[in-house]
């Protein structure tokens, strides 16, 4: 890597010289022809889809914008776009090292329009990693791809913010908020980070997120008066189906038939999902002796053959990938033609997410469950669970008396497995709630930290087991309501797009319900005529504050604050006076 001089850099293309050299103090219209000359220019957009142009007028204005696109709507072109029309370099925070080094790759092909692009990660040497942030002072880079656990480095931060950015993108937004499928703690602290940087223009990109969530991101990020842009979360093009069955060895037969049938009939590439990595590796092995192109992904593997599989995969020497939820976020192949769960997802989120990897290029696809009952015990099993007080607080403790010794390193996560005889999953469990009620930090090589002026032991244990009850509750309320999507007689698309805060007026044509004929025996209510219409702030008598997410002839869902979604009954909230609005 050797950086080039400012007089050769291409960290700053001008796209075009009207007089206005400071993007956010043109006027609209000089904006909306950059960014059309530019989106078509140089990446051949030939038209924008929903939410992208909006959002980009927002950026480039100089406003904090969420952008809310659904899967496939390109929500990394707003930032492809925006960014070399702002006056500084570029920060994108992305959870996975895989997603960076594809937008990094995407980005080179146009580098001489859009500006250089480079990665920042923990693979990478110490001197390469110098380089990125020296060249990113000096002007010659324009994006920057990093893990958020990068910014837990002060040294990381003070370079950025000598680099002086224009923009600090977060992707996969979902991930700041508890409430969200995708949860990582290391995002909470991006709010500080941001201000730290001086509070560039902030842009949240994300594409599954109903309105509490939102709601989270706009407060953790700390986003200024932001533009909130959601373009609407169906994907009428994706077939929606669930197969019901009584037992273990039929479901297992029914997910083999249900991909036999789709490559038999030409409908493939496909991702089947299991919950287990055992369910990938039986699943992968029956098909391949059936002939199929198949092959296993789940986290147990080691990272060779991840990769291969992921290599193998996009570039088309494998009908199908059966993966656990660890082969997904990032995974870009527009022509994924079926997405079949062999049991449900732990949420209507992150189902949603999952079956909107099908049918990115806009062609037909379908998304099928096979489900039994009975599989929603082990969703069940990973929902419940709150760590015991005594545990929480050994780990606090531990934690604290290190930094009391003066260990400045920290605790290495290893040492407390020692310590404690805890698994890995349940500390990482406990040290995520520590983090999250400000008892503890966790560095960007794993060690925990104490918060300085932070609560002590006994007070963090007990935060943190309050947190995980509230947790455990909310998760629980998302399995429910995953179950309701498999045993409804109603229009699935309906059902879904409720779930987040949308309301479809009338039956979608395209699932298996409206296709029975039961759907139209389940109208949906006049969002005008209902004394709750969607998104409306309501209070409990018991469950307290709560936002209403979908609205129908009988009942409603509303999504409360402390324990999650709840579906009533419309006759009984309005005959025993349960729910007000709130103003």
């Amino acid at each position: 890597m050797s950086p080039r001089s400012r007089a050769d850099r291409s960290a700053a293309p001008t796209p075009a010289d009207d007089g206005d050299a400071n993007p956010a103090g043109a006027t609209a219209a000089v904006r909306t022809r950059r960014i059309r000359e530019f989106a078509r220019d140089v990446l051949g957009f030939e038209a924008f889809r929903p939410g992208q142009e909006a959002a980009m007028q927002a950026v480039v204005a100089g406003r904090d914008t969420l952008a809310v696109l659904p899967s496939g709507a390109g929500k990394t072109a707003v930032y492809q776009v925006a960014g070399p029309l702002l006056d500084g370099p570029v920060i994108v925070v992305s959870p996975l090292i895989a997603l960076q080094r594809d937008q990094v790759e995407r980005l080179t092909e146009i580098e001489d329009r859009a500006g250089r692009a480079v990665q920042l990660n923990s693979t990478m040497s110490a001197g390469d990693q110098r380089e990125v942030l020296e060249a990113l002072q000096d002007g010659t880079v324009r994006f920057v791809f990093l893990a958020p656990e990068q910014l837990a480095k002060p040294e990381v931060v003070d370079a950025i913010a000598e680099g002086k950015p224009a923009l600090f993108v977060v992707d996969e937004a979902h991930c700041v908020s508890a409430w969200g499928h995708d949860f990582r703690p290391d995002y909470l602290r991006l709010g500080g980070v941001i201000e730290q940087l001086g509070h560039p223009t902030v842009l949240a990109l994300t594409a599954t997120a109903a309105p509490p969530v939102r709601a989270e991101i706009v407060e953790e990020l700390e986003m200024r008066d932001p533009e909130v842009v959601v373009a609407g979360f169906d994907r009428p093009e994706i077939r929606l189906e669930v197969d019901h069955h009584a037992d273990a060895r039929g479901k297992e037969q029914g997910v083999l038939d249900r991909v036999l049938a789709e490559i038999g009939d030409g409908r493939g590439p496909g991702i089947v999902y299991s919950a287990t990595r055992r369910g990938t590796e039986e699943i992968a092995t029956v098909l391949a002796e059936r002939g199929i192109r198949a092959r296993p992904y789940h986290a147990g593997l080691n990272k060779a053959d991840r990769e291969d599989t992921q290599r193998a995969w996009m570039e088309d020497e494998l009908d199908v990938v059966v993966a656990t939820t660890a082969f997904g976020m990032g995974i870009d192949k527009p022509d994924t033609r079926f997405v079949i769960h062999a049991e449900p997802a732990d949420s209507v989120d992150s189902y949603y997410q999952e079956i909107g990897r099908a049918g990115r290029d806009g062609e037909p696809a379908l998304a099928v469950l096979v489900y039994r009952q009975e599989d929603l015990g082990l969703r069940r099993f990973f929902a419940a669970g709150a760590p015991a007080e005594e545990e929480l607080q050994q780990v606090a403790g531990l934690v604290a008396a290190a930094s009391a010794a003066g260990i400045d390193d920290g605790v290495d996560v290893k040492d407390l497995r020692e310590e404690t005889g805890r698994g890995a999953t349940p500390l990482a469990r406990d040290l995520n709630l520590l983090e999250q009620v400000a008892a503890v930090v966790l560095d960007e090589d794993g060690a925990a930290h104490p918060v300085d002026d932070g609560p002590g032991p006994a007070e963090a244990a007990a935060a943190a087991r309050e947190l995980a009850e509230h947790h455990e509750k909310v998760d629980q309320s998302r399995v429910e309501m995953m179950r309701g999507y498999a045993e409804t007689t109603e229009c699935r698309r309906q059902f879904l797009l409720g779930y987040f805060g949308e309301q479809l007026d009338e039956p979608c044509g395209n699932c298996d319900n409206c296709s029975a004929g039961t759907a139209q025996d389940h109208p949906a209510a006049d969002d005008h005529d209902t004394p709750f219409p969607v998104e409306t702030p309501v209070e409990h008598t018991e469950w307290g504050a709560g936002v209403v997410m979908r609205v129908e002839d009988d009942r409603i869902t509303v999504l409360f604050d402390e324990v999650g979604y709840k579906t009533l009954g419309l006759a009984a909230v309005l005959e025993h006076d349960l729910l007000r609005t709130r103003g």
